[in-house]
């Protein structure tokens, strides 16, 4: 993609009383609820939340690379991590997206939330999006306030006016390359009981 300026109203954090109505329209499709107040606690949640004896899959976030809860889970050595126990894999991208597709337990981020209780995840490849969907027993999604809108339509618009430019940002300093936006998961409700489990900051956190 070319280069974009990103939607900076889309960064505004949440309020307390849509929050609220955020959290209570996940709980009624299915997913467990936290509400947080800073990062740090929302860091600590997830480290008790995710077993010390099931293979954990991060999928690539900056939301878990600013809070610290990559680097608890894949380099601290306390967790099953599927990163950190991988051989050396060939250069075939596909078997880089398996490697993630069904672990026990999947931890990661969304690009919206609606008050509607809707999850909202752009990607290229999508290769988190296997055990974000079916692939993973448990689901561990860290939200930040600023994510938090009124419904799908304004979702999907925070995806392509301000998460996807934000990413393009990111890889362009990273690499020299380019974003895009190859694909498009919404999670509409949980069909298995305590399985998706959604942690909302109310203080901002990843894009």
């Amino acid at each position: 993609m070319t280069s974009v300026t990103p939607d900076e109203s889309f960064a505004t954090p949440a309020g307390a009383a849509q929050l609220d109505r955020t959290a209570k329209a996940l709980r009624a499709n299915g997913y467990t609820v936290h509400l947080v107040d800073t990062t740090e606690e929302a860091r600590k949640l997830v480290v008790d939340l995710v077993p010390r004896d099931q293979s954990v899959f991060t999928a690539t976030s900056e939301t878990l690379r600013l809070s610290g809860i990559a680097a608890d889970l894949d380099e601290s050595g306390n967790f099953q991590s599927v990163r950190a126990n991988a051989s050396d894999l060939s250069a075939d991208v596909y078997d880089q997206i398996r490697l993630g597709a069904v672990p026990d337990v999947v931890v990661g981020s969304v690009h919206a939330v609606t008050e509607e209780g809707q999850l909202v995840v752009g990607s290229a490849s999508g290769s988190q999006f296997a055990p974000y969907a079916s692939g993973a027993r448990k689901a561990v999604w860290v939200v930040g306030a600023q994510k938090v809108v009124p419904d799908l339509e304004t979702g999907l618009r925070r995806l392509r006016s301000y998460s996807l430019p934000k990413e393009h940002e990111r890889i362009q300093r990273l690499y020299g390359q380019s974003s895009f936006l190859g694909r498009i998961l919404i999670l509409e409700r949980e069909a298995f009981p305590d399985r998706g489990t959604v942690i909302l900051v109310r203080e901002p956190i990843g894009f």
